[in-house]
Formats: C-alpha cells, structure tokens, sequence
C-alpha cells in the first residue's frame, strides 16, 4: 500500500538553520498511524527518530512508496528495546551495521542508528560507525536527494546538502564529492544510472566525470547486486536514460558489454540500422504495450534490450552493399543466456528471455501468411507461456520509418493472431498433447516405462502439431506404424 502522505508548501523548518521565506520545502502533515506510535515511544526514551532516503523523497515528489526509512541517535540496543512490546515481529539480521527491521499491524519498519561509517577503498564493505548527528549521517549518503529527513515527532524537515533544490531543479548530485561518494561504494555509480531511469533527473556534469573515470571500480562489486540496479532501472520509468548513461561512462562495459558492441560502425558503402539506436527504441516501444495495470515486465523488457545481441558477432558485409546478419537469433539467444547467467538471474528469467530471442525472428518467415495450420501450432507451441510476450516483442521490433511499410507488418501480424486464436478455439493450442498418453502407448506396444516410450510420445506430438486432431483409431494405426519402423515387436492383438 503507497504511504499516504498529504504535501503542502510550507515555509523549511530545520534544525540546522533559521526559517526563512527563501527557503520552500513541504512538510509532511500525515503518515501512518504505526509512524507516529514509534516516534512517541523514541521521544519518551529521549530518542529522536526520523524519516529518512527514498521514503521522503518520493513524498516530496508525490510518487507512492512503501518504504518506511528510519534514522535515529538510539543505538541498536536501545532499537532493540523500544521495538520489543510494540512490534508483532522484530529482526536483527542487520544489527552489526545498525539495522533493525519490524512490523505492526501490516507496515514494515527499518531503522539504522546515525551512522559515520569509513571504507577500505578496496571492498564496498565499511567499517561501521554510528553516528551522533543527523546531519553527519545525511551527507553519508548516496545522493543529495535521498538525504533528506523528517523528524516526525517534530515534523521538522532536515535538508542540510540542498536536497530539495535537487528535487526542484531535476539533478543528481552526490552530498560530498563524486570521487568521494563513489570510491566508498562503487555501487553508487550504477545506483545513479538506476535513478536516472526511474526519477528522469538528470546527473551533474561532476557525476558524470566521476562515472567514468571511476567505472572500472564497479568490480569490486557482487554480481547479485549490480543484477538487482539493473533490474530496477529496467523497470523503472525511462530505461533508456539510465542505459545511455552507462554506455556513455562506461559502466555498460562491464554490467552489459554486449549493449555496447551493439553501436556498430556504419559503413557508408554497407548501410544497415543502427542497432543499439534500434534496441533501445524497441524497449521503449515494448513498454509501450506493457499493461498499465500490471507490473513492469523484467522479461519482456530484457528480451526487448537484448533481441539483436547476436547481430555484431553474425554481420557480414555481402556483394552490392548488403549487410546480413544469419542466424543472430541463435547466435543471440546463447548470448543472452550467458551473460543473464552471469549477472545472477534466476533460471526462469535466463530460459524466458533467452527463448524470446530465439523467437523472435520467426514471424517474418510468415510472409504474406504462406504458414500452414502446422507451422501456426509449431509457433504457438514453441513459444507455450511466452507468447503473449513474444507478440509484444515482434510488434515492438517493428521500426521502420517507412509507414506503408510498418502498417503492413502490423496488418499481417493481427492475420496471424487471429489465425491462432481460431485455431486456438478449434483445438486449445495451449495444451497440444499427443493424441495417445503415456499409459495408452505402453498398453499398446507393451513397452515398459523408458526412453522408447518418451520416443513414441514425441513421434504422436510432432504428427498432432502436423496434421491437428485425430480420431482415436488413426492414433493407434499411425503408432503402430511408427513402431514397425523403429523395429519394434508388437503384442499379438
């Protein structure tokens, strides 16, 4: 559930300077219930707690969030003590960096003790301080616009690295130098593209500088965690900024290497689209078709980014100015499951998108609708839970500027959706099995269980998607066929 939090313009209220009418910022006039009974319990054991990072950040932009951020002077035992009796449920997996987490009724709570943390400059991991100060423990943070805070006991708004003005004027900048910022955690760089993508910002010229100078330093850091940026500026509301950002500092080159290689050099004697231009406008117009209703699709918009992978490793320069690209789905779809396997992604995540790639070429062998009723079943079956991914990716791969061009791949494409639904109706494409299962097919060559039956099972299902339904008898006279062919013996009948 988003946070329901009213903003208003109100003049800055700030412990750190005088209330003057220059100064605009919002104050927060409502949070949940469960925000306000913790601060009374951190205020009447002497404590100051407050809202902290994205949370008010998004407030301050209006955009829902369900993160609920603390910051607070109590030190982790004394977290410890005021969530016991009043949280359902407490955990301190986090507690040697300062981190505490709870419920209460519903609401998920994080709290860190103000922390003035120092890194070794070789791993991301800090030797953790705790903090004595709000404001020392804001300018540790990431970006000028997650270090602001709220007290909420007070409802005094903190802003001691001009955070609003950030939010106001669309920059990401860093509290402390990028160079600073970014040698404590490399992750940060990576961070900052992420927020690009989702907030639309755009990052200082210093950010930028330090990004790619500093890029190379992302290797100090986890695969799992440069998967988990990557995935949240994929999904978030302008990819695309976020990606044109690492390719240009350099971070794709080591979280995406394959994303630059895709800005081939244009040979004026061969030409040929641009196809880093042309992937990223396929993601863009993939989450175009995305449902608003529905979460952002990681697969989709993966599959969307990586559909021509293989088209540097396969391009070759032909007789008459032609360029080709053979078989760069295939080529494509192992490259994708490389570099997916690499970056951590779960099997089913690697398997979908690597099987789009593979698919996605496959609708232009459809001509003019040449495709038998056959080859309509091979396509439906061969893309089984992706096919309506794979029908927003094939449309989305569509950007010709040649409208005539473009309206006529479109046309075809609904002719062939419409082909798979009636054929669909007719036959229930979804669950094409052999005419014959398993058992039948053993009863009746009287085979035991094994590899032979497996052979026979496949040998019906290839036939069902060939010739569509058939009646019971036809089944049988057709397995027996292909035994006698295979030199299997048959049971006297």
């Amino acid at each position: 559930m988003p946070i329901p939090w009213l903003l208003v313009p109100r003049p800055l209220v700030n412990d750190n300077a005088p209330t003057t009418e220059d100064n605009a910022v919002v104050e927060l006039l409502k949070v949940p219930p469960v925000v306000d009974e913790l601060a009374e319990r951190f205020a009447a054991a002497g404590h100051r707690l407050y809202l902290v990072g994205g949370s008010v950040r998004d407030a301050v932009l209006d955009r829902p969030t369900t993160d609920l951020d603390f910051t607070t002077d109590a030190r982790p035992p004394q977290v410890q003590a005021l969530l016991k009796g009043w949280a359902d449920a407490v955990w301190d997996t986090g507690i040697a960096f300062g981190t505490l987490g709870a419920t209460k009724r519903g609401e998920t709570v994080e709290i860190t003790t103000f922390r003035a943390d120092s890194y070794d400059g070789v791993t991301r991991n800090p030797e953790v301080t705790f903090g004595d100060t709000i404001d020392g423990d804001l300018v540790r943070r990431d970006f000028t616009v997650n270090a602001m805070a709220f007290e909420v006991s007070t409802r005094a708004f903190v802003d001691p690295t001009g955070g609003m003005a950030a939010v106001a004027a669309k920059v990401l900048d860093t509290p402390a130098t990028p160079e600073e910022s970014f040698s404590d955690d490399p992750l940060r760089m990576l961070r900052a593209a992420r927020f690009v993508s989702q907030l639309g910002f755009t990052p200082a010229p210093r950010v930028v500088e330090a990004m790619t100078a500093m890029a190379p330093q992302l290797a100090r850091i986890t695969p799992e965690r440069v998967q988990a940026e990557l995935s949240k500026l994929l999904c978030g509301a302008h990819p695309r900024l976020g990606l044109e950002l690492m390719v240009r500092t350099g971070l794709a080159d080591l979280v995406l290497p394959e994303l630059t290689a895709m800005k081939l050099e244009i040979d004026e004697h061969h030409q040929h689209k641009d196809v880093y231009e042309h992937s990223l406008v396929v993601l863009e117009q993939a989450i175009d078709l995305e449902d608003p209703e529905l979460s952002p699709d990681l697969v989709l918009r993966l599959a969307a980014l990586l559909h021509d992978i293989g088209k540097p490793d396969t391009r070759r320069f032909e007789d008459g100015g032609g360029v080709s690209f053979h078989h760069h789905e295939v080529v494509g779809a192992k490259m994708a499951r490389k570099r997916l396997r690499a970056l951590r992604y779960s099997k089913e995540i690697t398997e979908d998108v690597a099987q789009l790639v593979y698919l996605h070429l496959r609708f232009h062998g459809y001509g003019k609708g040449e495709w038998t009723d056959s080859a309509v079943r091979r396509y439906v079956t061969d893309a089984e839970h992706l096919l309506t991914r794979l029908h927003k990716l094939v449309r989305a791969d569509c950007t010709t500027r040649n409208k005539r061009k473009a309206s006529s791949l479109q046309r075809t494409y609904d002719e062939l959706e419409e082909r798979i639904a009636r054929i669909g109706a007719e036959e229930d494409l979804k669950r094409v099995r052999p005419d014959l299962d398993g058992n039948e097919i053993m009863r009746l060559l009287g085979l035991p269980p094994g590899p032979l039956v497996g052979k026979a099972w496949k040998f019906l299902k290839e036939l069902r998607l060939d010739r569509g339904p058939l009646d019971h008898d036809e089944a049988i006279a057709e397995l027996f066929a292909w035994a006698r062919s295979e030199g299997v013996e048959l049971p006297e009948r």
